[in-house]
């Protein structure tokens, strides 16, 4: 099975190791997760895993969800997610997933919606370094500069970094180290940072990165 589990970003802090080393680590509230649905190569063309996290109030959920998650006696979720897997899985619907499929994992990938930051410019969007403060630039420090030529083809060409909406898009980082698995409090900690605010929610699946 490829190991997979949504879950819910908590913040981030430190801890110490044993010879005193600080390690800093993001805090994910990782399942529990019920499997709504699993996915089969005879019947949807691919093998893949249906989770669900964060039970939703039913008032606030449609028909709809409140149908599927009634197949598995479960309450509807906030955050549906599908875990691909590479063959057939001994899943079964209805079952409920937790952090400690975790344990003998070492590595992870986490995916997210990063942080939205509205317009902002090439400076920051881009990491532009922008124009001179001294030698004649006045109030165009922050500027892109030239966008192309001008006499010909006397337009901007595709795919010219320009300022403009900046976050809020799927993001994934790749291959963060599980530092600690707590079980009781359904805690996942791992070394680095992850996309997204502060409860925001992520998939998090065993790499496949060597």
């Amino acid at each position: 099975m490829q190991v997979g589990l949504l879950g819910r970003k908590v913040g981030m802090t430190q801890i110490y190791q044993e010879d005193g080393t600080s390690v800093p680590v993001t805090v994910l509230e990782c399942g529990p997760c019920t499997v709504l649905l699993v996915r089969t190569e005879d019947r949807d063309g691919y093998h893949a895993v249906q989770l669900g996290f964060d039970d939703k109030k039913r008032k606030n959920a449609t028909q709809a969800e409140r149908g599927h998650a009634r197949k598995v006696n479960a309450e509807p979720k906030r955050y549906v997610r599908e875990v691909r897997q590479s063959g057939p899985t001994d899943v079964t619907e209805g079952q409920t997933l937790t952090v400690e499929l975790f344990k003998e994992i070492k590595h992870v990938d986490v995916t997210g919606t990063s942080k939205g930051r509205g317009f902002t410019g090439v400076i920051k969007r881009h990491g532009f370094r922008g124009l001179r403060a001294t030698h004649g630039v006045k109030r165009m420090h922050r500027h892109p500069g030239s966008s192309g030529p001008s006499a010909d083809p006397s337009r901007t060409l595709k795919g010219v970094r320009k300022p403009g909406h900046h976050g809020h898009a799927r993001s994934t980082v790749r291959n963060l180290q599980v530092v600690k698995i707590d079980a009781a409090n359904n805690l996942l900690l791992l070394r680095g940072a992850v996309p997204g605010p502060p409860g925001g929610y992520l998939t998090i699946r065993q790499t496949n990165k060597v």
